[in-house]
């Protein structure tokens, strides 16, 4: 890999301190340490974005586009602290044949990656549900793949507490059936994010999750007869 870029120490230390003091006049006077940190993000954001790019189609026009702002929309929410205390971004997969998406967080002692499906729409979901019911082998075996295994652990989402309308709760695949979300995600520790593998680290942990998005693509993309939909 040509890339080197980096997460400075500073930039994970910078969300402390800002964690602390979640104030607009605390900020204003750090602002210019803000837009250091934040311009190594961007750096760091543009280097996955290009080294992605070489194995997945993407839509982002630069990494730092991918970068989600710092202020946070306080308009319904009740907690009224104006700025978020991690960095964030995500790639989103060019076309309708390529689903899901790529989102990285970090955060001292709280970073991971992560991929999937946050709010998959009614038809997509029951489409996914459908197939899980005709064939849940084929999901079963990606999910219990040595690769997904040591970088994932298992599927996460908001699941159900029963069964989904229209299947049998005895159903073999019930626990496929009650995912409302499909989540992957992968933690990583300060040290990893600080070190200067952390690009390969992270690109890593992207790739080993297009089994599970070439699947859900193939799924998301044909109708109940594997017929194209698009």
């Amino acid at each position: 890999m040509e890339n080197t870029v980096t997460i400075p120490k500073s930039s994970l230390d910078f969300l402390v301190e800002l964690k602390k003091n979640n104030n607009k006049p605390w900020f204003e006077e750090h602002k210019p340490q803000y837009l250091i940190e934040l311009n190594h993000i961007e750096n760091f954001a543009d280097a996955l974005l290009k080294e992605l790019s070489k194995t997945d189609v993407l839509e982002n026009a630069s990494g730092k586009k991918s970068v989600y702002r710092i202020y946070r929309d306080i308009r319904f929410s009740k907690d009224k602290t104006p700025f978020k205390h991690y960095w964030g971004g995500s790639y989103t997969r060019a076309t309708a044949a390529r689903r899901g998406g790529y989102y990285f967080h970090l955060e001292k002692g709280n970073s991971f990656f992560a991929g999937g499906f946050w709010g998959p729409n009614a038809a997509d979901l029951k489409r996914i549900r459908t197939e899980f019911a005709h064939d849940p082998e084929t999901f079963q075996e990606i999910l219990n793949s040595d690769s997904f295994k040591s970088n994932f652990g298992t599927l996460q989402g908001e699941q159900l507490k029963t069964k989904p309308k229209g299947f049998d709760v005895d159903h073999p695949a019930i626990d496929l059936l009650r995912f409302k979300q499909f989540l992957v995600i992968k933690c990583f520790t300060d040290e990893e994010v600080l070190s200067p593998q952390f690009l390969e680290l992270a690109l890593d942990a992207f790739k080993n999750m297009r089994s599970f998005f070439d699947y859900m693509s193939e799924v998301l993309t044909t109708d109940a007869n594997g017929v194209s939909i698009l």
